[in-house]
């Protein structure tokens, strides 16, 4: 990728004086706009040649400049899913890359899922509404030790959650992806093994992708075939949980359930999720941490380097 033009756009949704380690504009061949999904655009989308999406504004912001963007080259998501961007894809020319944001959230997500794990077990959301009561809720609680935890959507994210599930004496840590493969930490099963592997699990964490294949994963006979008592926790993206069929589970106290993403999202007013026994509900915060900003500025800066030079871009998950 080489630029054939004197100068180019890049459409940023962080301001430029907060990223170190940009090109320089003008030498560069890189003009930078700020764009953070407001209802203007900063210049003509035909001469973005680099479009940073906006972070967690959602798919319709996503995608609105896409049409417009015929000189586009690159499309780099900040999130570790690109769910929000495929709609728009088919408005773009042949051969723009799009680049999803690993290394970004590992940390983040990794760090939410086990509280989200450590919360629900120990009885954390019990004993805060028992201080609000003035109730000393003692008793014996399930301990992370000794459980058999399930991984659903080994990349880089359940690569992470492993790595701190590592000092908490698991019984056992089962790992499954699209296809299997081997790791350092041991093998990754396929997909297709988990109507034997569900059964087996204290604590099953999605954190796969959402495509066509991961729709609604965890539906009906997915949810019937973990054992009773089992936990079930959301970090990937709330369509990948039939949510319908998670709240007869739950409303029936068979297994529980932590999410950090639900269908729908936000979750609105009145919904059943927000009662439903056993469920602990984070509002989408998996990456929304201390540790994201500095991570996304290196990332867009070490891209743009890449792409001002003519480089190969990193994290190219797919191209139009």
């Amino acid at each position: 990728m080489t630029l054939d033009d004197t100068t180019a756009d890049v459409w940023l949704p962080i301001p430029v004086d907060e990223i170190e380690g940009l090109p320089e504009p003008g030498a560069s061949g890189l003009n930078y706009r700020f764009w953070d999904g407001g209802p203007d655009f900063p210049a003509d989308p035909a001469r973005c040649a680099f479009y940073v999406v906006p972070y967690m504004k959602g798919s319709e912001i996503a995608v609105r400049p896409l049409s417009g963007m015929t000189s586009v080259r690159a499309v780099q998501t900040l999130s570790a899913g690109i769910d929000h961007v495929t709609p728009g894809l088919g408005l773009l020319r042949p051969g723009v890359e799009l680049c999803n944001a690993k290394g970004v959230h590992e940390a983040s997500t990794a760090e939410l899922t086990l509280a989200l794990i450590l919360a629900s077990l120990r009885g954390i959301p019990g004993f805060v509404r028992g201080q609000d009561a003035e109730e000393w809720r003692a008793g014996f609680y399930p301990a992370l030790a000794d459980k058999s935890v399930l991984i659903v959507g080994y990349g880089s994210i359940g690569a992470a959650i492993e790595d701190r599930l590592a000092p908490f004496e698991c019984a056992r840590v089962v790992r499954v992806a699209r296809s299997a493969r081997t790791t350092e930490r041991g093998p990754v099963l396929p997909l297709s093994e988990l109507p034997a592997l569900l059964p087996q699990a204290d604590v099953v964490v999605l954190s796969t992708p959402l495509t066509p294949e991961t729709h609604h994963l965890a539906d009906t006979a997915f949810l019937a075939r973990m054992k009773d008592g089992a936990l079930l926790v959301n970090v990937a993206r709330g369509p990948v949980v039939d949510t319908a069929a998670l709240l007869k589970e739950v409303e029936n106290g068979r297994i529980r359930a932590a999410l950090d993403v639900t269908d729908p999202e936000p979750l609105p007013p009145g919904h059943p999720l927000w009662h439903a026994p056993g469920v602990l509900v984070s509002p989408h915060v998996g990456g929304s941490t201390s540790a994201f900003m500095p991570r996304a500025t290196r990332l867009i800066a070490a891209q743009l380097t890449r792409f001002a030079a003519g480089e190969r871009l990193a994290n190219v998950v797919l191209t139009t």
